[in-house]
């Protein structure tokens, strides 16, 4: 395939990225509607910190509900493509336009969050995640970036294959970002007001995770088409 892709080629690929967004548009979307839902049975008074109680059965089934929102975006992403890289690629690419599509659906229903610095519940596996919206947004930002990035690489026929040193700053960055919105365990578990969240620490896992992929690409690239 390489450089020599006819329009109708690069076409086919455009097409399949807008399909797959507007499957991500409107999970999240779906998200949002059931957020909204779950707010006005919880917070009828407006969501904020403290947390309160949520009821066991209600809680299984929303860590349910996540699991299969997860097995959704795998799925799709499966079907999108053959290679292992290029699944994976519309997988965070999808996962991301969930995400920041699930925030503007919720802004535009219910105006919230009034400012990017807003305290929200992120995830429930294995333990809550709290942090400020901006924290998934600049996540799910990159996520799309990334994940079109690595698509698009592949579907020209570059050999994707991260370096060693890329799936070192990955874990690395994954660790530093999971431990900002996990460490709060009474916030998350003890209906107490959160402690300052950890930006220094956030903007260290986000600049692991664009060392580690620019070095990727600059490797893909100079490695060349099949």
């Amino acid at each position: 395939m390489g450089f020599g892709m006819t329009q109708k080629e690069n076409f086919k690929y455009y097409s399949k990225v807008f399909y797959l967004f507007v499957f991500a548009a409107a999970m999240g979307y779906f998200e949002s509607a059931v957020v909204v839902y779950l707010r006005e049975l919880i917070y009828p008074e407006g969501f904020a910190f403290p947390l309160k109680t949520i009821p066991k059965g209600l809680l299984t089934v929303e860590v349910a509900r996540e699991v299969a929102t997860i097995i959704m975006l795998l799925t799709v992403a499966a079907l999108a493509a053959k290679k292992f890289w290029e699944r994976f690629g519309y997988f965070i690419f999808l996962f991301g336009v969930w995400d920041l599509t699930f925030y503007i659906w919720l802004k535009a229903t219910i105006n919230w969050p009034q400012s990017i610095f807003d305290w929200d519940i992120l995830f429930l596996i294995p333990s809550p995640w709290i942090g400020p919206v901006a924290a998934p947004v600049l996540i799910s930002i990159l996520m799309v970036a990334v994940g079109l990035s690595i698509t698009w690489l592949v579907y020209k026929g570059y050999r994707f294959r991260p370096a060693p040193i890329t799936w070192f700053l990955a874990i690395a960055g994954t660790a530093a970002i999971l431990y900002s919105f996990l460490h709060d365990t009474d916030a998350a578990l003890k209906q107490k007001m959160p402690l300052p969240y950890f930006y220094w620490l956030f903007g260290l896992g986000l600049m692991f995770y664009l060392a580690g992929y620019f070095i990727t690409y600059l490797k893909v690239k100079k490695r060349g088409t099949y």
